[in-house]
């Protein structure tokens, strides 16, 4: 198995894959085929015990839909790969790095096979001259356009091979953008409407200047600032790593805002 995915990580994808749509066993077999070019390709008896797995943990349900097992995400599985967002943002990146290692193995294949078929003609060149006369020169000349063929085919393969390569990680950068997208609108749904249910004085407690109406209106605008302010500072800390000494300062600097955020309900 390819170390992108040690310590539970295959497990991590396969929520991704069913969480972009419902699939069975060798579907998914495919996509991992797929997306790492054809060089790793998981047996049935990899994916189906962990699909069994996910299943009694809760994370998926399957239905079966002409004779076979169509798997579907949760809710709980769902609510577990947003908490694992930050691990599958850094496997995505892994799983585009060991891709681009890939085609760099493959190019170099290319290279090498046309370099050896290089050497082989040439040397089979030398002995048609050397044993033959005109008819061996003819010969010569055929295996020459057919040397020039396979490398012109050779040079095709891998522009086609390429342009799949970079098709496949524009898809996928769109669609990670399209997901952490999301998962920020998701965020801020969840966050606005739990700050609406627990409510906020801005009427009459407040000085009697504000009507319910108003005061109500007022509560959502906070709680859309502060989904926002979360949303833009968790999208911050993704593309960094932490130290203690960041995260102290990162305190401090909340719970001043905190502070002075209170003083102005006291006024």
């Amino acid at each position: 198995m390819s170390p992108v995915f040690g310590h539970g990580r295959l497990r991590l994808y396969l929520l991704k894959l069913l969480e972009e749509s419902p699939r069975h066993g060798y579907e998914v077999i495919r996509l991992l085929q797929d997306r790492f070019l054809g060089v790793y390709s998981p047996s049935p008896g990899t994916i189906y015990p962990r699909l069994a797995r996910l299943e009694e943990e809760g994370l998926v349900t399957h239905e079966v839909v002409e004779g076979k097992k169509v798997f579907t995400l949760t809710d709980q599985g769902r609510a577990e790969l947003v908490d694992r967002m930050d691990e599958l943002a850094d496997l995505e990146r892994e799983i585009t790095a060991s891709v681009q290692d890939i085609a760099r193995e493959v190019k170099e294949d290319v290279r090498q096979t046309v370099r050896s078929l290089r050497q082989e003609l040439t040397q089979m060149a030398r002995n048609i001259n050397q044993e033959h006369g005109r008819d061996s020169r003819d010969a010569w000349r055929g295996q020459k356009d057919e040397w020039r063929r396979q490398r012109e085919e050779q040079k095709d393969e891998w522009r086609r091979q390429r342009e799949e390569q970079k098709d496949e990680w524009r898809r996928q950068k769109r669609q990670w953008k399209d997901e952490t997208d999301r998962w920020k609108s998701e965020w801020r749904r969840i966050w606005t409407e739990t700050w609406s249910m627990t409510g906020f004085p801005f009427g009459p407690e407040r000085g009697g200047d504000v009507s319910a109406e108003q005061a109500t209106a007022n509560d959502a605008a906070l709680g859309q600032a502060l989904a926002d302010f979360v949303s833009d500072i968790r999208s911050g800390a993704a593309e960094t790593r932490l130290s203690d000494a960041d995260l102290a300062a990162c305190r401090a600097i909340l719970e001043e805002a905190a502070a002075r955020i209170k003083s102005r309900f006291d006024s």
